[in-house]
């Protein structure tokens, strides 16, 4: 008798130890689980507001495109202002010289070549004689 009261004993013992490991178990699985909870609510509201930031910025970035084509459109560019300046004085210097000729008063001033409206020959590479 006194084998199967060690046996119950025994069992007990093992018992117990498996409903503390199961009770150890459930708690370290609970916390696990809320971790994970909190870890996703985490990321959710990190990509909530990296969204905001980048909507944010896309936002910053088309208006600042905007105003930049806007500004492209009014001011020209520095270097086409100065040759646009540099081509008019060319002209109003030159104007004198070409005044009488634009009237039909006179031939092409002196130092301009004079363009020609016949077709300028074409010289064709002589074919080679057959064999």
């Amino acid at each position: 008798m006194s084998s199967y009261l060690a046996q119950e004993v025994h069992l007990a013992r093992r018992h117990e130890e498996i409903l503390s490991q199961r009770s150890e178990l459930l708690q370290q699985m609970e916390t696990y689980l809320g971790d994970k909870k909190t870890k996703k609510t985490w990321q959710t509201q990190a990509a909530d507001a990296a969204h905001k930031r980048n909507a944010a910025l896309l936002n910053d970035i088309e208006a600042a495109e905007k105003k930049l084509q806007e500004r492209v459109y009014l001011l020209p560019h520095p270097d086409t202002v100065k040759l646009e300046t540099l081509y008019w004085a060319s002209v109003k210097e030159s104007l004198p010289k070409w005044e009488q000729f634009l009237l039909g008063r006179a031939e092409v001033p002196i130092g301009f070549k004079k363009m020609k409206t016949t077709k300028q020959n074409i010289n064709y590479p002589e074919e080679e004689p057959q064999k």
